[in-house]
């Protein structure tokens, strides 16, 4: 994905670059109609499963789909912020495309034919070709784009919530013979596969911002170690690490261009990030312990603060965080 580093770093400022010939080759990629499905994605909504990919032994339909609606998003976010309307319409619809590949009836992302029936049988728990290592479980939360609109799809916050906690509680009878990509293994979440990432922040969009603190300690305690295999996966493009820097900051992008941070716990108890034009922003974790991992309340430069996310913009312009744990 070229495309949301594009767009990530034009909406935050970072990097010189032409933003209109930068957005011109983001388009031009989202409408490659002979390459991975893209041209079926534009015509029906989403890449059916049944129909032969050339570029991949794999097939990927459901992941693709998914992982294009997204592209599509972050395309929108920087066309309306050049002022492109038009444009920025076009792709804000075709980001709703997730829609298309939710099935109501069983509660899951599942894979579409050209006729657009669901496959059947389905079972979240399976590993398939239509899916990018990782199962039904896995790529149900891949909406970070709407997760308003995912919640209202799978029935509301409450709803939303339990679904959260079958994944992180549900372990399949017998002994399970996961595929190499599925590691650091809580229920169905797998922590050593990236797509998972995002999904312990959810519960906090929900209105459960507990249960976010409380997975968070647990990751932090039981899938990384101080030594050489101390990760519990492959640390693709330095995301294993960047996830736990975050997250002992105490919050994470569940959207990553949207230039705001969704609070979990923090992990420290003082942390300091030295900006580029010499300010510094100071997070400091008050009675954090063992026994304290749970948010009390939150102050921002002395005042505060009761939002669900920080922005990016309030970080760099430096100052201080204050977590009270309780």
């Amino acid at each position: 994905h070229a495309v949301p580093v594009i767009v990530d770093a034009y909406l935050k400022g970072i990097g010189d670059f032409d933003a209109e010939k930068a957005l011109k080759a983001c388009v031009a990629t989202a409408n490659l109609d002979n390459y991975r499905g893209i041209g079926l994605y534009k015509k029906l909504g989403y890449i059916p499963y049944n129909i032969k990919d050339e570029y991949n032994a794999d097939n990927w339909s459901l992941s693709k789909t998914l992982e294009y609606a997204f592209d599509d998003y972050c395309i929108a976010e920087m066309a309306r912020k050049m002022g492109k309307t038009e444009l920025a319409e076009e792709f804000y619809k075709r980001s709703q495309n997730y829609k298309n590949v939710f099935n109501p009836a069983t509660g899951f992302m599942q894979p579409v034919d050209d006729k657009g029936v669901f496959i059947r049988p389905f079972c979240p728990d399976d590993y398939t070709a239509h899916i990018c290592e990782s199962n039904g479980w896995q790529y149900l939360w891949s909406v970070p784009q709407d997760i308003r609109g995912l919640i209202t799809l799978v029935g509301g916050k409450d709803r939303f919530a339990e679904k959260l906690d079958s994944m992180f509680t549900y372990i399949p009878a017998g002994k399970e013979d996961l595929p190499i990509f599925s590691t650091g293994m809580i229920g169905q979440y797998a922590h050593g596969n990236e797509p998972s990432h995002h999904v312990t922040y959810l519960y906090a969009l929900a209105g459960r911002p507990e249960r976010t603190q409380e997975l968070v300690r647990e990751i932090f305690d039981t899938q990384y170690k101080n030594k050489p295999d101390g990760l519990c996966g492959n640390d693709d493009c330095g995301q294993m690490s960047a996830w736990y820097m975050l997250s002992a900051m105490g919050f994470y992008p569940v959207d990553p261009v949207s230039a705001e941070y969704v609070f979990g716990a923090p992990q420290l108890p003082k942390m300091t990030l030295h900006l580029a034009d010499g300010k510094t922003f100071t997070i400091i974790a008050e009675n954090l312990s063992k026994e304290h991992k749970y948010v009390d309340s939150i102050t921002l430069n002395g005042e505060p603060y009761t939002k669900k996310t920080i922005s990016h913009e309030d970080i760099v312009k430096g100052g201080t965080l204050v977590y009270k744990m309780k």
